[in-house]
């Protein structure tokens, strides 16, 4: 395998270049410093807020691209290159659904900052993880004056099997994705993290074959499609391995930059 053509590096963070304790590796900073020098493009693809990613990522921030709400909103060097949000009035449709499925929280994640009605500890230090900036509104349905990005939901009885089969019917119209363990993500039909890497790879002029992508759960799905050199983790959902043409090592492995060090040498 030679990785010599390769101008544009993708990678999830939650369960991919981060460990479990949602860490950046130090050893990553090095290997990201020579990547750049090599003149290859680094995206961070995540569901994560695009304010948590500047702060996760703040050593190299002006020199990654962040495709932040699971490719609803990219953004480089503080320009907006891209941005999917749902219509008004379909966030709201959703968030009437999650008032009968126990053991939920939902969120609307705007472009401004994320919105939840809940301040339970226990959710709380769940959204801290992703969420840089909040506010804890009275009532989601009167949130106005944003653009939702996409709408989530925190479910601490497991996303797969709590709260997906309330909101598969919303599959036609929708993209929704078990994106965690407890997280439900549900975006515009069009807003995906493979969308998101097609306007990158435009953007920078790069192909599919000049592109690799790491990722670990569903929502990494499209993103994975998008590049030739496509690696799901050790620890990746078994639909993510299916698709994806090679294996790295899990994320507490730190298998992402063991796979970017035998492209910088």
């Amino acid at each position: 395998m030679t990785f010599s053509d390769i101008r544009l590096v993708a990678t999830d963070m939650d369960g991919t270049l981060l460990n479990s304790e949602h860490e950046v590796h130090e050893s990553f900073y090095p290997v990201f410093r020579k990547l750049k020098d090599q003149g290859i493009v680094f995206v961070a693809a995540s569901g994560r807020q695009y304010f948590n990613l500047l702060k996760t990522l703040d050593k190299v921030k002006d020199e990654v691209v962040f495709a932040a709400e699971n490719g609803s909103y990219v953004v480089f060097q503080d320009q907006e290159i891209h941005i999917q949000a749902i219509d008004t009035e379909i966030v709201r449709d959703l968030i009437r659904v999650s008032a009968d499925i126990p053991d939920t929280y939902p969120i609307i994640c705007g472009k401004k900052k994320a919105y939840v009605e809940d301040d339970a500890p226990e959710f709380i230090d769940h959204l801290k993880l992703y969420f840089e900036k909040y506010e804890i509104v009275d009532d989601l349905l009167k949130v106005e004056d944003d653009q939702f990005l996409k709408f989530t939901l925190c479910d601490l009885a497991g996303s797969e099997n709590n709260s997906y089969p309330h909101y598969k019917r919303f599959e036609e119209t929708l993209k929704v994705k078990v994106s965690g363990p407890i997280w439900l993500d549900i975006s515009h039909k069009k807003a995906n993290k493979g969308t998101a890497m097609e306007v990158i790879q435009k953007k920078f002029n790069v192909t599919f074959d000049q592109t690799m992508a790491f990722g670990d759960y569903l929502n990494d799905l499209e993103m994975l499609e998008k590049a030739h050199y496509s690696y799901a983790m050790a620890n990746a959902h078994p639909d993510v391995k299916k698709i994806a043409r090679f294996i790295a090592k899990s994320n507490d492995e730190n298998g992402v930059v063991e796979i970017l060090s035998e492209i910088t040498g």
